[in-house]
């Protein structure tokens, strides 16, 4: 496979950079090709958004960072450095000092990822001492200060309560205190809200956008919900059937999107003041298709209103914009606007604007 990927400039002061990473999965079946030439960086204070349908390789991305895929994936990438350091060179054991300490992940559901068996505070103060950063009374005041500052009252009784005893936003809070425990560069968040409710959701990302500023942290958010990228995102990538099919900064993806599943993905969203009560939103027919085995050609083309014969041959180069600017799609960057204001237009005269 050419690698469109490697030449991706990146700064010296990234806390991650990635270039040219795949992850391949032996399955019954044979292989599936779950990540395909990836390439994305994250800097300190920086947001980067990773957003697509469930499937498309996101969370899959996340754990091969942090070096929690199983034993039947391989990762190769032409650069994988967590500040300047390889992170395929690394044993086991180092990536575990660097897991809940350099680098942490909030995962979909806390329920799944805190141990129903031991209380909160014991959880917390683990992390704390196993890592080397004080005995246990400073962890101890490290897990009050932190469940306080992510606004769980009455912290000091929290510490002796078990999973369970608490709400689903509460034990995303307790997630993200932990998280923060030792003081991390990179905080990595797969679908923090899933589990919540609406306002709930809201509380959270207002709360990581916070703690991101006040600690300075390198934040990675997977998520399929495009109002939330827009809030929050500097830069944002977009990933259909393990390629990154889209990347660039927000207002460049969500004011001129380029590829048409990206165009597809802001259609489906309503926009406050303009999306009328009870119209039809957008959306994009068909599924996510099989990644194992061989492939050819762009993978959106049965999805694709602008899908071409050249569409299902060879390997669809990235055609880049810029630095960090680019897309995957045969379509040149003049037609691409010209497709989207056409689908535009015609949306608003299906609304009888």
């Amino acid at each position: 496979m050419t690698n469109d990927t490697a030449n991706i400039p990146y700064s010296d002061e990234s806390i991650l950079a990635v270039r040219g990473m795949n992850v391949d999965i032996r399955v019954p079946a044979g292989t599936l090709h779950a990540v395909t030439n990836s390439a994305f960086h994250v800097d300190r204070g920086e947001t980067l958004c990773i957003v697509g349908e469930s499937g498309c390789g996101k969370s899959i991305t996340s754990l091969a960072v942090m070096g929690l895929l199983p034993g039947n994936a391989t990762v190769t990438a032409d650069v994988l450095k967590f500040e300047g350091r390889d992170l395929l060179s690394m044993s086991q054991k180092q990536l575990s000092a660097l897991r809940g300490n350099r680098m942490g992940m909030i995962f979909q559901d806390p329920m799944t990822s805190l141990n129903p068996v031991y209380t909160i505070g014991n959880q917390m103060q683990e992390i704390y001492v196993r890592h080397g950063k004080g005995n246990a009374a400073q962890a101890k005041d490290r897990a009050i200060y932190l469940l306080e500052k992510v606004g769980i009252t009455a912290a000091e009784s929290r510490l002796g309560q078990y999973p369970h005893q608490l709400s689903g936003g509460l034990r995303q809070r307790v997630m993200i205190a932990m998280m923060l425990m030792n003081d991390p560069v990179l905080i990595i968040a797969d679908e923090p809200t899933t589990a919540l409710d609406v306002t709930i959701q809201a509380q959270i990302l207002h709360l990581l956008a916070d703690l991101q500023k006040e600690f300075n942290m390198a934040l990675i958010l997977i998520t399929h919900d495009l109002g939330v990228v827009a809030r929050i995102a500097d830069r944002v990538a977009v990933m259909y059937a393990g390629y990154m099919v889209e990347t660039g900064s927000s207002d460049e993806v969500f004011n001129a999107p380029m590829h048409p599943y990206t165009q597809g993905l802001i259609d489906c969203i309503p926009i406050p003041g303009k999306t009328e009560r009870g119209a039809l939103l957008g959306s994009i027919p068909g599924i996510v298709p099989a990644l194992v085995g061989d492939q050819e050609g762009c993978m959106f083309r049965n999805r694709c209103d602008f899908a071409q014969e050249v569409c299902g041959t060879g390997i669809i180069e990235r055609k880049a914009l810029g630095e960090q600017r680019g897309y995957r799609c045969v379509i040149g960057p003049e037609q691409a606007q010209a497709n989207l204001q056409a689908s535009r237009a015609q949306a608003a005269v299906a609304a009888g604007e």
